[in-house]
């Protein structure tokens, strides 16, 4: 009897690894007896309390069996009418391997992810320029002065600090209508999509989304089983009118009224105002998205739906992913009075709370005046930035490409001329090492309107202006072949 070859794992872990495999593989038959633990300590030059602990191991796990006075024996350990089990044994296909429908459809949605955040990646910030620094003191400081009960599980709905804190800022600079107790601090608004769609609608029912929208929340929705309705996005947002008759009644409207994404419009107030009628003759509730609201470059922010009426079916939901970063992993919900219990309880027992040090530290972030000067300088920064990238594509806009207005936010939509332009801008990107994210990608119904969403904000100048070069010079050369 011999031991694999040496290791990290312990002399012990080595010989329970051993035994084990023996007896899966059925070189050790059930019924079996084994040396005792003094001959086999002799045979394998062990010591006798390694080969106890790798047999007490195996005894726990069921592998083996001790009879009083006749020594240790393999156990049959197999379910009953199997006669082997090969631990080598060959992988799965891949049609024994195949997921739901709704995990196919989930696995569309992150086609376009990517780990490599170059000039061209959409929603990303400008990691660069985050005080870290100041921020990491912040952190220190929390974290020595943090009490006892915040190591424990929480329920209370994120610190009150922080919740306070948000309910200021909001209320000034986006005009929403709240008290800090209808705030719910939540993991990301992705975590926030995923309670609205559990607490607020069954499986099978309709949520209208906009045509084209944000791939991450179309995932949460269809990850609960959800009817994603698509409703057509024109120069003033959401358009309900084009909806055909025989749309199903929503029980979830998902919209981005302040900057839409990715086309980049503004809702109008008259489609707000019809949004919350309709919303209410179906009643429904509106999932209000303002991911990026902050980065306004014509003018102050825009008010907030929720702002509009007391009382509305609205859901408020931000993130700190677009203004600080997204590894902060940090959003929140302003509830409508009804649902700020359930939301609360049904967020404690699904997901937990926690990183209530992180939500210390930021409330003081806010608070101190940090949280808006940030803001502010990266407001001018990414103006700067789309500057960069206009610059660099001029010589093709020149010639007729087509850039969005990019009045806010931190992207700007290309409109191509047809699909395969589209397709052989994308495959030439790849084959160079840039990142292009096709505006196709973003519609739930095929084949949606040809484009490119060009991220600038997560890349420097000197990056922006190269990659921006490149990419005017292929639409020259495919423009020119047409």
């Amino acid at each position: 009897m011999r031991l694999a070859s040496p290791s990290t794992a312990t002399l012990a872990q080595r010989l329970y690894q051993a035994l084990r495999g023996w007896i899966q593989n059925g070189e050790l038959g059930a019924g079996s007896a084994l040396p005792s633990s003094r001959q086999l300590a002799r045979e394998l030059k062990l010591g006798r309390n390694t080969v106890l602990s790798a047999i007490e191991r195996l005894t726990a796990e069921g592998f083996l069996e001790t009879r009083p006075g006749a020594g240790v024996f393999v156990a049959e350990w197999r379910p009953s009418g199997r006669t082997s089990i090969s631990v080598a044994s060959a992988p799965p296909s891949e049609a024994e391997l195949s997921l739901s429908a709704r995990g196919e459809r989930i696995l569309d949605f992150s086609a376009g992810l990517s780990d490599r955040y170059t000039a061209f990646a959409p929603g990303v910030p400008a990691l660069d320029q985050f005080p870290r620094e100041r921020w990491q003191r912040l952190l220190r400081r929390h974290q020595q002065q943090a009490p006892l009960e915040w190591h424990d599980y929480q329920h209370q709905g994120g610190v009150p600090a922080l919740r306070e804190a948000l309910c200021d800022y909001l209320r000034l600079s986006r005009s929403v209508r709240c008290r800090p107790e209808q705030i719910l601090i939540t993991q990301g608004a992705q975590q926030g999509f995923e309670l609205a769609a559990r607490l607020l609608a069954d499986v099978g029912d309709a949520v209208w989304l906009e045509e084209p929208g944000y791939g991450g929340a179309q995932s949460c929705f269809v990850s609960a089983g959800l009817d994603t309705v698509p409703v057509p996005v024109d120069a003033e947002g959401m358009n309900l009118e084009a909806l055909p008759t025989s749309a199903p009644s929503p029980r979830l409207i998902y919209v981005t009224p302040s900057h839409q994404y990715p086309s980049g419009v503004t809702m109008s107030l008259k489609r707000r105002v019809a949004l919350l009628e309709t919303a209410q003759r179906h009643r429904a509730w509106i999932l209000e998205d303002d991911y990026d609201s902050e980065f306004r470059y014509a003018s102050a922010p825009i008010a907030s739906l929720q702002g509009l009426v007391d009382n509305g079916p609205v859901i408020y939901v931000g993130t700190f992913s677009k203004v600080l970063y997204p590894g902060l992993r940090l959003g929140y919900l302003v509830l409508p009075e009804a649902l700020i219990e359930p939301f609360k309880r049904a967020n404690a027992r699904l997901h937990r709370e926690g990183q209530y040090v992180v939500q210390s530290a930021l409330a003081t972030f806010i608070d101190e005046g940090h949280f808006a000067r940030h803001v502010a300088r990266m407001r001018e920064r990414y103006r700067q930035r789309q500057a960069c990238l206009r610059e660099a594509l001029a010589p093709a806009v020149e010639r007729g490409l087509e850039l969005s207005e990019g009045q806010a936010g931190m992207h700007l939509v290309a409109s191509l001329a047809s699909h395969e332009f589209e397709s052989a801008l994308v495959a030439r990107a790849e084959a160079a090492g840039v990142l292009l994210s096709p505006l196709s990608r973003y519609y739930l119904e095929p084949p949606g309107r040809p484009g490119l969403v060009l991220g600038y904000a997560g890349a420097t100048e000197a990056e922006i202006a190269s990659a921006g070069s490149w990419l005017a010079e292929q639409w020259l050369g495919l423009a020119e072949d047409v």
